[in-house]
């Protein structure tokens, strides 16, 4: 719609901003490119000829030359930039002329980048504009975005079925929109121009190898603190969201059981010990910000004694830093069709508070909050157990009642023989349970104080048991 000169005064009196800048006249187009160039930037914006910078309307003549001017002014923004430029008569018979941007990042004017903040233009820092410069080329091409081999036929249309289905209960696509594979594609973008996309394989593919070897799951319960042995390892291809299914149960299989006393109910509730939404966020966060284009990679799920990671592989993307996790930070994933998926899914609620979710889960189920790294070009993030968590192994493989003799004395600071045999096997002869305390000390897991039926037993540090 074309400008009014009611239009300009509403300009005029909302001042200039982050997004508007006055010049008195033309003669200052040099500036003025530099403050598009900023716009372009940033958030886009007006900057408005013939209004003083007090908002004055002042108005100038337009001619020929004037527009050719602007014309050469505009050529020297790299890369081409687009610029709507209006001419608005005021009723004095003079004009003024608004130039207006959209967002485009990583401009330059003249050779040089510049940034707007507030109603300030300045030269962008080089780091900041080489940022831009990534971003810009994410937005146009990645490899989630780049067209695959696959036909539909090669897809789970069973898995895009249940997708549409579980997006139209929750309220994340039209209920009248067409049950075709193809529509559905088309609609969150994992098709164009008639052919699939490689997000449409990561999240409905049916086979993978050899051409697609990174869509991999890494399982292991590990023996200990460490990677010397595995009690249980797996390796999984398949599409994300059967992956998700896979670690999810895997999780379930092998992380131990906290249990908690219920007000007013006798019996004890056995849950988890971390919470499974908690988990979820983690394995959502890491299917859809991982780095695809490395063919090697993977995402990692590592269960220790004294600790779960999930691993996915990639730098954090447009400059994140894992403490920037666990605070407000922009919702700008990796592989923005993966993660429409998996919104559109209902796994996800909003993006942008995964992480923090994450933590708050874990803090409000009386954990320590969890560690978020990034090592060797991948992304982890730890979770860390409030209390005391028995090994399956140290130096030898631990029977299920050693362990419950370890889990028995970290709930106290040191408990007679008596105690223990009452509380854990009072059904054990008296001689087996004194030989498992007897190794669990050989192995400096424990040790005690105090001779014959006085003596205490008491759990060892684990740095000290290491």
């Amino acid at each position: 719609m074309k400008m009014t000169e009611g239009d300009v005064q509403m300009l005029a009196l909302a001042g200039e901003s982050e997004s508007i800048e006055f010049k008195r006249s033309t003669g200052q187009l040099p500036r003025a490119g530099e403050t598009l160039c900023g716009f372009l930037n940033g958030k886009g914006g007006h900057v408005v000829f013939g209004v003083a910078p007090d908002g004055q309307m002042v108005g100038q003549s337009v001619s020929d030359a004037t527009m050719q001017d602007v014309a050469q002014m505009i050529r020297r923004f790299e890369p081409p930039a687009s610029v709507d430029i209006e001419r608005v008569r005021l009723g004095s018979g003079q004009e003024v002329l608004v130039l207006r941007v959209s967002i485009s990042g990583g401009e330059t004017y003249d050779g040089r980048p510049y940034q707007r903040i507030g109603t300030t233009t300045s030269v962008m820092p080089q780091q900041t504009y080489q940022r831009l410069l990534l971003d810009r080329a994410h937005a146009r091409q990645r490899w989630e975005n780049l067209p695959s081999s696959f036909e539909i036929e090669d897809l789970d249309s069973g898995e895009i079925a249940r997708t549409r289905e579980g997006a139209i209960a929750a309220g994340r696509l039209d209920p009248l929109m067409s049950g075709a594979d193809e529509d559905f594609l088309e609609r969150v973008g994992l098709r164009a121009n008639g052919r699939i996309l490689n997000a449409a394989v990561v999240v409905f593919g049916r086979r993978f190898l050899p051409d697609y070897p990174q869509c991999q799951l890494r399982l292991a319960r590990f023996r200990g603190r460490n990677k010397t042995e595995f009690k249980d390892q797996r390796q999984v291809t398949g599409h994300a969201l059967q992956l998700m299914s896979e670690a999810m149960e895997f999780l379930s299989r092998h992380l131990p059981i906290a249990g908690r006393v219920e007000p007013g109910v006798f019996e004890r509730v056995d849950e988890p010990l971390f919470p499974p939404i908690a988990l979820r966020e983690a394995l959502v966060n890491a299917f859809c910000h991982r780095d695809y284009a490395q063919v090697g990679g993977a995402v990692s799920i590592g269960i220790y004694d004294d600790r779960l990671e999930v691993w996915s592989d990639g730098t954090l993307p447009f400059g994140l830093s894992p403490d920037d996790l666990k605070r407000d930070h922009l919702s700008r994933p990796r592989n923005p069709l993966i993660a429409e998926v998996f919104y559109r899914r209902g796994l996800v609620e909003r993006w942008g508070r995964g992480t923090q979710r994450l933590v708050e889960l874990c803090v409000r189920a009386g954990h320590p909050e969890p560690e978020f790294l990034e090592s060797g070009g991948a992304v982890c993030v730890r979770f860390l157990p409030s209390g005391y968590i028995a090994p399956h192994r140290a130096a030898h493989d631990l029977t299920q009642r050693q362990r419950k003799l370890l889990q028995a004395l970290a709930s106290k600071e040191a408990r007679s023989f008596s105690q223990l045999r009452a509380e854990v096997a009072p059904e054990t002869p008296e001689r087996t349970l004194r030989d498992d305390l007897s190794h669990l000390k050989r192995l400096s897991l424990i040790d005690s104080k105090g001779m014959g039926r006085g003596a205490v037993w008491f759990l060892r540090e684990p740095n000290e048991a290491e």
